[in-house]
């Protein structure tokens, strides 16, 4: 089995997405290549992912935003990833239309199992936040992957965000890439 990794790309202040779910400060991250979509690094990452967990409103915000996203932010690894992508929402009747997608209506748990069956040997990647919110209370995320644009958004979804706060600690556990411009951070849980 693959690890189960919370995978984004944040502002500087600590926004995995702008108010609505605009995705568009994505293309204030300087690309690792002259052409992003050839990236090797993309592909590789791309490769590991047997399967994504999404949610809901990042779905809706997707097809709204699909005509003004770029080649690279249009598509999971700008289009070089295939595989499951399940959605975790109470109308998945709402989502049988698309074949795309497998829509379901089940605690973060059993997603998670479901997900880790269906990908095999490969990972599974949450790209939501308060889905990886609710791995995390359960302590199921095994690896973080960090990449920053250098961009404040002032307002959005946080990377994580818990009424009242909770501290969750975690360790650096290397780096996505060589350039220290494009390079992402990794991070594992810290059991201390």
């Amino acid at each position: 089995m693959g690890k189960l990794a919370y995978g984004f790309t944040a502002s500087l202040d600590g926004f995995i997405a702008g108010p609505g779910h605009d995705m568009s400060f994505l293309g204030d991250v300087p690309p690792s290549d002259p052409d992003p979509a050839a990236d090797p690094q993309l592909e590789k990452l791309a490769a590991a992912v047997g399967v994504i967990i999404s949610g809901r409103a990042g779905y809706d915000a997707a097809r709204a935003q699909a005509g003004e996203r770029d080649e690279l932010t249009s598509e999971a690894y700008g289009g070089k990833w295939s595989g499951t992508e399940i959605i975790l929402t109470h109308r998945p009747e709402e989502l049988a239309g698309d074949p795309s997608v497998l829509a379901l209506d089940i605690d973060v748990r059993e997603a998670i199992r479901r997900a880790q069956e269906i990908a095999g040997e490969k990972d599974v990647q949450i790209i939501s936040a308060d889905i990886a919110r609710q791995a995390i209370e359960h302590g199921l995320v095994d690896e973080l992957q960090v990449w920053t644009a250098p961009v404040f958004l002032g307002d959005g979804t946080r990377i994580f965000a818990v009424p009242g706060g909770r501290r969750v600690r975690w360790e650096p556990a290397g780096t996505i890439g060589t350039d220290p411009q494009t390079c992402g951070r990794l991070y594992r849980p810290r059991h201390d």
